[in-house]
């Protein structure tokens, strides 16, 4: 008998690989705060995740992604809308998520081995 690790880690997978995406995305801002005319972007997790999981293959198209354009708080004359302290801020908080969620799919592993195992 084998085991389906997608049923067996559930919505921790998920969360963790768009944990990643989002640390793709706000590291291309930070890496480009001095591109002038640079649109700044964010991934709306809640949303994305909701998607996925609603989503009969558990993966919405790249256009669907949950990518949308940061606002800025104070607008530069180069157009560009990369505000360094608004994304180190978020890029903080999402290595935190994503560590959290790593945690939770070791936790479930963990479990597997213990139930795999007989102990």
């Amino acid at each position: 008998m084998s085991i389906n690790f997608k049923e067996a880690l559930g919505v921790s997978a998920d969360a963790l690989q768009l944990r990643a995406e989002r640390t793709r995305v706000l590291a291309a801002n930070i890496a480009n705060e001095s591109t002038p005319g640079y649109t700044a972007r964010d991934i709306d997790f809640a949303s994305v995740m909701q998607a996925r999981m609603d989503a009969d293959d558990g993966v919405p198209t790249l256009s669907e992604d949950g990518t949308l354009f940061r606002v800025p708080y104070h607008p530069s004359a180069d157009g560009n809308t990369v505000e360094i302290g608004v994304e180190q801020a978020a890029f903080s908080q999402n290595a935190s998520d994503f560590q959290t969620s790593l945690t939770f799919i070791n936790m479930k592993l963990r479990g597997l081995n213990k139930a795999i195992t007989g102990q």
